[in-house]
């Protein structure tokens, strides 16, 4: 089932409960919550808050969405206090990424310290039945499909996952071979609409969502019940355009659940 939500970064300016009242106004279901602001490392009684004020408004923390570089060694954070934490906010799992370097400037053996890295994490994750999500991004390994394939292949733990998001500068073409190349490890899905560096209203790429909305249909996976699709980097980091995009949003995921159900019914 697809379900839309909010990536909190979006709104560092924010507190916790006008983040949370924002995601209710705009209908959404769920909130990764960013480590660097929101819901720091080690802060143990606010991750119980936050998992408290999210109880009683009705909405999911999708994950921990930490800054953890893979395979680095130095980190601003201990990945046992990002654990801890997340275990405290009661998120189901935690968002890391791919070390720092781009995947055509690492060394075989700097792969080889992430891959390590991420059996290690992932193995103390699922001790506690979390999940782990790489970000999928530029200048890490995971900033390419190839790369991105080649390291879950290597990492090869049944609870690490990938997060999507569009390539800046790539086609809609090359967006959706990504897609396709990397679903059997696809959670969930970053959304934004960019021409170039520009931010610019959901609305307007709205068509080429469609299209992607429609390929994640296609594909299910038994170990993601649920798949959001999390708004962020709003234009202008304006509320109301916020509101209009989370509008589009859940009008594109609506619109998606009633085609594919027509398709099943024909």
């Amino acid at each position: 089932m697809h379900k839309s939500g909010l990536v909190s970064a979006t709104f560092r300016n924010l507190t916790v409960e006008e983040i949370i009242a924002l995601a209710i106004e705009g209908n959404l279901s769920g909130i990764e919550w960013g480590s660097d602001i929101h819901v720091i490392p080690g802060e143990f009684e606010r991750a119980r808050q936050v998992s408290e004020l999210m109880r009683k408004a009705g909405l999911e923390s999708v994950a921990y969405g930490s800054y953890y570089r893979v395979g680095e060694i130095q980190q601003v954070h201990s990945f046992e206090k990002i654990l801890e934490t997340a275990i405290q906010l009661e998120a189901p799992a935690i968002r890391v990424w791919a070390g720092q370097k781009s995947s055509d400037e690492a060394t075989v053996a700097y792969r080889s310290e992430v891959i390590k890295d991420a059996k290690r994490i992932s193995l103390m994750a699922k001790k506690v039945g979390l999940k782990i999500y790489v970000e999928y991004h530029g200048r890490t390994l995971t900033d390419t499909p190839e790369s991105a394939q080649e390291l879950m292949e290597a990492i090869a733990q049944e609870n690490i996952f990938l997060y999507w998001q569009v390539a800046i500068g790539l086609e809609a073409s090359e967006h959706l071979n990504s897609i396709s190349r990397l679903i059997k490890w696809l959670a969930h899905v970053h959304v934004f609409h960019w021409e170039d560096t520009e931010r610019l209203p959901l609305l307007q790429g709205a068509s080429v969502w469609e299209t992607y909305i429609a390929v994640f249909s296609r594909f299910s996976n038994s170990e993601i019940a649920d798949r959001y699709f999390m708004l962020e980097f709003v234009k202008d980091d304006d509320k109301k355009q916020f509101l209009q995009d989370a509008h589009a949003l859940n009008r594109l995921l609506a619109e998606n659940t009633k085609n594919s159900s027509e398709r099943l019914g024909s």
